[in-house]
């Protein structure tokens, strides 16, 4: 292997090339890593010479900062051997509890990145539903008169509150400020 491609010996099986084929992919995950835990380590270590080295590095910038910002945003002990990098990235940005959950899910029913990212959207095709990450407090008499109201329409009590939600969201709008809402 050299830095532009990679020698394949002609008497290579089959089972030979498929290993390392998920061998490189593994490098390829991996580096993605350490990049970015060089990357913090640098910028918390070597501040005055971090921009140098950096560029010494020759990749573009915005990629080695998306490596550093998706490594610092796991340690060591988060991150899931049996998803990939990307699968990381994609819930970066999300709180720690729900990155857990989305990535367990991710874990458990193999899903692509595109699936992750379609769960991570509230789409259908991940296969399972995203838990809401949201909590309000409301009197309990409130939500008494909600549990009533679904019992009373026959639906179990959190799909009529996310069916009423929806249909609130959709009247308000439409409600004359010229917005569409799109199914």
């Amino acid at each position: 292997m050299t830095r532009v491609g990679l020698r394949i010996p002609s008497a290579l099986s089959f089972a030979e090339w498929e290993r390392a084929g998920r061998r490189l992919a593994e490098l390829v995950d991996s580096s993605a890593w350490s990049l970015g835990d060089w990357l913090v380590f640098g910028k918390e270590h070597y501040s005055d010479r971090y921009q140098h080295a950096v560029r010494a590095v020759g990749l573009s910038y915005q990629t080695l900062r998306n490596y550093a910002w998706v490594a610092g945003r796991f340690d060591l002990t988060r991150r899931r051997p049996a998803l990939t990098f990307q699968h990381h990235a994609e819930v970066a940005s999300l709180p720690p509890d729900v990155q857990e959950y989305l990535l367990s899910q991710a874990e458990t029913n193999s899903w692509t990145t595109r699936q992750l990212r379609s769960a991570i959207r509230g789409g259908n095709d991940a296969g399972n539903e995203v838990v809401a990450d949201s909590r309000i407090t409301v009197p309990q008499d409130r939500v008494e008169t909600w549990r009533q109201a679904a019992d009373v329409v026959g639906q179990d009590f959190e799909k009529w509150l996310v069916t009423s939600l929806d249909q609130a969201a959709e009247r308000t709008l439409r409600s004359g400020q010229g917005l569409r809402v799109v199914s």
